[in-house]
Parts: structure tokens; sequence; C-alpha cells
């Protein structure tokens, strides 16, 4: 039987998080243009140092093979998100329409899943947790970044490559490929950093949501992206493993990862790229209430048909 607990503990804290930023931006310590210098020390610091730290993991043949099978679930799984993207909101305003293709590519797995996981299912489900999130770290820094540039071909190659988190990719599949040991006061400053990640980002996404009104957060667009975020993946997901009869542990830590909410990233992201920040602390904060309720029936589905 699968214990809630590390789940419930996980949605409480990043709602914290959330209220403390809230807090902070109504009584004016943090104040817009600090907002922004705090996007940016996310986005240019503590990110990166977050995405190389997720890339040092010990391979060896045993891990390669046993984690061959998630890697190419988690590349499929990231396609078909790439579609569904793409055609889902085709008829929403340009500036929506950025914010919901990236949450749809990119869900909180990293930040939320892997503890998740852990608590679940274990080290050998934390194992293959941190193998399927190689594919999505990779997508959300390129194809992801993408979804919020406006301009095209060469430029947008150049803009990608240049982004400091997809820079930190490289460096971090460098490391984990070569299995490279870092000088242990460099491991140690990336550990710390990367440490900061979500309560940063989620204080971040907070003063956000202090500027826009709760009752604007419950709309037909935010359920409607939650619905596919939140059901409509995981669902064809776990049936897409159980026709192709993948082991049991693959289909639970796939299916889950695949039901997370949106990413903090989008609210980031949107923030520094003049995307629909509204929106995207909109969706975040509801597909992260309701998780509350499908994240544990998708676990007991999971338990009934696997």
């Amino acid at each position: 039987m699968v214990d809630f607990n590390n789940l419930i503990d996980l949605q409480i804290e990043i709602f914290i998080l959330m209220i403390i930023g809230y807090i902070l931006r109504k009584i004016n310590i943090i104040s817009k243009e600090n907002r922004k210098s705090l996007t940016d020390l996310v986005i240019y610091i503590i990110l990166p140092a977050n995405i190389i730290y997720s890339f040092m993991i010990k391979m060896d043949e045993t891990i390669i093979k046993s984690g061959f099978t998630i890697l190419i679930v988690s590349i499929v799984i990231q396609l078909g998100c790439q579609v569904f993207g793409k055609y889902f909101f085709i008829k929403t305003h340009s500036r929506q329409r950025s914010v919901l293709q990236y949450g749809t590519i990119c869900s909180n797995a990293g930040f939320m899943g892997s503890p998740l996981i852990q608590g679940l299912y274990g080290l050998d489900g934390l194992l293959f947790a941190s193998i399927y999130l190689i594919p999505q770290r990779i997508v959300m820094w390129s194809g992801g970044v993408a979804c919020f540039t406006s301009t095209k071909g060469k430029e947008v190659v150049k803009k990608v490559i240049t982004h400091p988190c997809i820079i930190a990719v490289f460096i971090g599949l460098i490391i984990m490929i070569g299995q490279i040991k870092l000088p242990n006061y460099l491991y140690v400053s990336i550990k710390t950093l990367s440490g900061c990640t979500m309560s940063l980002s989620m204080i971040v996404i907070g003063g956000i949501l202090a500027e826009i009104r709760f009752r604007d957060v419950i709309s037909k667009l935010t359920i409607y992206y939650s619905f596919i975020r939140l059901i409509l993946i995981p669902l064809l997901v776990l049936f897409g493993c159980i026709i192709v009869k993948l082991p049991i542990l693959v289909t639970a830590v796939a299916t889950v990862l695949a039901g997370m909410p949106a990413g903090s990233t989008t609210a980031i992201l949107a923030e520094k790229y003049n995307g629909d920040s509204k929106l995207a602390v909109e969706i975040v904060f509801l597909s992260t209430a309701l998780s509350l309720i499908t994240i544990p029936l998708l676990c007991l589905i999971i338990n009934m048909v696997v």
C-alpha cells in the first residue's frame, strides 16, 4: 500500500512557500523591481546549478540497461506533450498559448516528482525518476524556452543554445556521461545553490500571485489545462505502458511523473520573457492544488491495474 504522507507534506510545503511570497509582496518587501531581480537570480544562477546537480548520478552498465526503457518512455512522452501543447491550445492568444504550451511540455516532475517518487517507490524509483527527467530537462530549456521567443530560425537556435539553463544541461550531460568527479568545494557549492531552487521559485510565484484575483484562477481555460496536464496525459501514459507490457516500476514512475502539475519555471519564464505571467501563475497554482486530489487517485489506479 502506497504511503501518501510524503506527497501531502511536499504539496503543503509548496503552498507555504507560495504564501510567504504572497505576504512579502503584499507588505512590499518584494516589489515589482525586486521580483524581476529575483527572477533573474533564479534563471541565471539557481536553476543552472539545480540542472547540473541533477545530472550528477552514478552510471554503470546495470543502471544503463535498467534505465533504458524509462528513458525511451520519457522521450515518447515529451514528443506527445509537444504535440498536445501545439494543437490543444491553438485558439488561444499568442501570449497565453506560449504559457500553456510550456506548461504542457514541462511539468513539476523535477522539483515535486523526484522526492515523491522516492517516498512512494524507494531508491530504485528515484533512480528511474532521475533518468526519466533527462529528456524533459533538455526539452524544457530548448523547445520549452523557444515557446517564449518571437524570433525564428537561426535566431531561435542562437537564443536557446546561449541560454544559461541549456548551457547547464550540456555541462550536466558531460559530467554524467564522463562520470567526472568535481572538486568537493565545487560540488558542495552547486548542491547548496540547487537546494534553493524550489523555495526561491515558489516565493517568486507567490509574489506574482499577490497581484491577481483568486476568483480569476478558476476559469474554463485553467480547468481545461489542468485536465490535460493532470488527467489526460498520465492516463494515456498508463494505458500505453500497459499495452506494451512494461515493467510495473517503470509504468508506475512514468505515470506518476507524467501527472505532475505545471512546473514553477512556467511562471518564472513567463515573467522573464514577457509572457502572460498572470495566466502562468494561475495554472501553476490551480494544477498544484488539484494535484492534491489527482495524484493520490492516480496512484490508486496504478495499484489496481498493474
